[in-house]
């Protein structure tokens, strides 16, 4: 099967890779905000175990720093809805990747007529 490919083709195969590179890199960044989530749901529900005069050191850079747990806890909690954010923005970038992929597919399928292993 040495046959050329027409240009149109290689430019939807072309789009295709690209948009499972992108859709495979929003997959990783959702995987890494999905576990800082988690970690942050785990520091929430440790302070709460704790007394309020308990003595809390927060991580900033290479120091700890002593501070107070309500303070933490409002830290933390605005840290989650940001990440909490940051998930809903992934999950829309894949979704749209997504859609777009299977477009090209579709595209594809009908450029060449026969139909493409998914």
């Amino acid at each position: 099967m040495s046959q050329e490919l027409p240009p149109q083709i290689k430019n939807q195969l072309a789009q295709m890779q690209q948009i499972q590179q992108q859709a495979q890199a929003i997959a990783v960044q959702k995987n890494q905000v999905e576990i800082a989530v988690k970690e942050t749901e785990l520091a929430l529900e440790e302070l709460e175990k704790l007394d309020a005069d308990a003595i809390v050191y927060r991580a900033i850079g290479e120091l700890l720093i002593k501070t107070e747990p309500d303070k933490t806890k409002e830290y933390l909690k605005e840290k989650k809805d940001t990440l909490d954010l940051r998930l809903q923005t992934l999950a829309r970038q894949e979704e749209r990747a997504q859609k777009r992929f299977q477009q090209l597919q579709e595209q594809l399928k009908q450029a060449i007529g026969t139909p493409v292993a998914q």
